[in-house]
């Protein structure tokens, strides 16, 4: 994983463990990788793996089980409400680029239409 400069090591990690969890790869009631196995995987220190983490479970996507470790909690109505935010933010970032090009809300909904059907 390549992380940004201007966003927080913790905060990339975030965005990258609710995007496992809303594509499936790390599914609902399942254990994820302990904080040693991100931290390798990501290249990252093992503390900032931690505290994204935690922030994690204080906004209930995550679980400890004393012991056992991290789990993907089973609420799906949060990992819906999950999703939606994250699908809001991506299409923010979308209008807010196509808006810096000069490109009106009108024409991206045209320029997107046409996109998705192929022309």
């Amino acid at each position: 994983m390549e992380f940004k400069d201007n966003i927080p090591i913790y905060l990339q990690i975030k965005q990258y463990l609710y995007r496992q969890i809303i594509t499936g790869k790390l599914q609902s009631g399942h254990k994820i990788p302990s904080v040693r196995e991100l931290a390798v995987e990501l290249t990252v220190n093992v503390n900032t793996v931690q505290r994204a983490l935690q922030q994690m479970n204080a906004e209930g996507i995550l679980f400890t089980k004393r012991g056992e470790g991290n789990f993907v909690t089973e609420d799906t109505a949060l990992l819906e409400q999950t999703k939606a935010k994250l699908i809001k933010a991506e299409l923010e970032k979308f209008v807010q680029s196509m808006n810096a090009l000069g490109v009106s809300d009108d024409q991206i909904s045209v320029i997107l239409s046409n996109y998705l059907i192929g022309e």
